[in-house]
């Protein structure tokens, strides 16, 4: 699950990690509040507004309707007034958006970190995942953070560094302050350093992160070392263990399709085809992915109902996957194994009249358990939905179908 800058920020804080205080705004008015906040307590003019979307890129990114960048320094209200006027509401295009953009809901206007002159500040990039080659959990940093750093990661990857932590025995001092001497810090900078990396993998472990990225991780000229931009994806896996995570997820940044899926414990993803697929087991599902592209077809989705296909579940899924006009057909894929092939059968039979006009080639194709009573019941249900027990007479189907 993503979160927002402003969310990680939050949350990082309760681990002691430094970083760039703001305020999240949902309206021009608080953002004009937050400012004169940060120039009452910091002193300065300067604050930073930020667009908050769970997505990267953000600082060459435009507002789609006048041009504005996702995050601009202003040094005065009227700077601030005119940026959160702008960028509130727009559709914010980023690299990582792809050309529809998304729509920004939230600002940050955060305190301005660049209070001193070039030669005195240094930006370094930092991240914390998983390497699942290794089986440990990898710090990968650089002192070269800052926007651009996929190009440093292309360009020069010799200044990309990685240090693995096994996650039975967690950071050991002497990784954090090898990592903190191969940054080129010393003195204050390289204790603040330390204290930095192993409060944020106490932060990684504790919150259940898949990644957590740091970027840029800013030493200022008084050696203080702050997290200026953040960003922190949860697993999904382990958030039965945090409730209080779970109610950060902003829904109108996700796919509303998958949304949708979500709340009927579907399996969903929408990709760019036109064949849609149901299926239960996600091995499954890739394989029936690889079919529909050997028959001819993309497939237009992942869609895995798991191992209790039901009627309910089935219907589910048909509206979902209708919804997408590129979509020519549609094949239904189920092993009968933990669920009987008639009873998923039945459902489907059930969905199809309760949906009606559907006006699209249906092939259910069933394997297992009572799949000829499966077959039986779908061929004399009168309605037009063809069947196959054979996985390459479903393919020749799907061929059919989007020829």
């Amino acid at each position: 699950m993503n979160l927002h800058e402003y969310q990680a920020k939050d949350l990082l804080k309760k681990y002691n990690v430094p970083v760039q205080e703001g305020t999240a705004c949902g309206s021009v008015a608080e953002a004009v509040s937050a400012y004169e906040q940060i120039k009452e307590k910091s002193g300065s003019k300067f604050a930073v507004v930020k667009a908050q979307i769970h997505a990267g890129g953000r600082g060459k990114g435009a507002i789609k309707e006048n041009g504005m960048n996702g995050v601009k320094v202003g040094k005065s209200l009227e700077d601030i007034t005119e940026f959160a006027e702008k960028i509130l509401g727009g559709t914010l295009v980023t690299i990582q958006t792809g050309a529809s953009g998304k729509v920004v809901n939230k600002i940050l206007v955060a305190q301005d970190m660049y209070y001193d002159g070039p030669s005195e500040r240094k930006e370094f990039y930092l991240s914390i995942l998983l390497d699942r080659g290794n089986g440990q959990n990898v710090i990968m940093y650089s002192t070269e953070g800052g926007m651009n750093i996929e190009d440093v990661a292309h360009d020069t990857p010799e200044k990309i560094f990685r240090e693995l932590v096994n996650p039975a025995g967690g950071l050991l001092p002497f990784q954090a302050r090898k990592i903190a001497f191969k940054l080129g810090l010393s003195g204050e900078a390289f204790k603040n350093m330390v204290k930095f990396v192993t409060n944020l993998y106490n932060a990684y472990v504790g919150l259940d992160c898949s990644m957590l990225e740091i970027n840029p991780l800013f030493k200022a000229s008084d050696d203080k070392v702050i997290a200026v931009d953040c960003k922190m994806n949860l697993d999904e896996n382990a958030l039965s263990r945090h409730p209080d995570l779970a109610a950060m997820r902003d829904v109108t940044e996700e796919d509303p399709t998958e949304v949708e899926a979500g709340k009927f414990n579907l399996n969903f993803v929408k990709l760019d085809g036109n064949v849609g697929c149901m299926v239960n087991g996600a091995g499954l599902a890739m394989a029936t992915m690889d079919m529909i592209k050997l028959s001819g077809g993309e497939p237009a989705n992942f869609l895995d109902v798991g191992g209790s296909a039901n009627a309910q579940t089935v219907e589910a899924g048909f509206k979902i996957i209708m919804q997408d006009p590129n979509v020519k057909a549609i094949l239904i894929n189920i092993f009968g194994g933990i669920v009987r092939c008639d009873r998923v059968a039945s459902g489907v039979i059930e969905a199809y009249k309760n949906l009606g006009n559907i006006n699209i080639p249906i092939i259910v194709r069933l394997q297992g358990t009572n799949a000829v009573e499966a077959k039986k019941l779908i061929d004399e249900s009168g309605l037009q939905v063809q069947s196959a027990i054979q996985l390459s007479e479903a393919a020749d189907l799907v061929k059919k179908a989007v020829a």
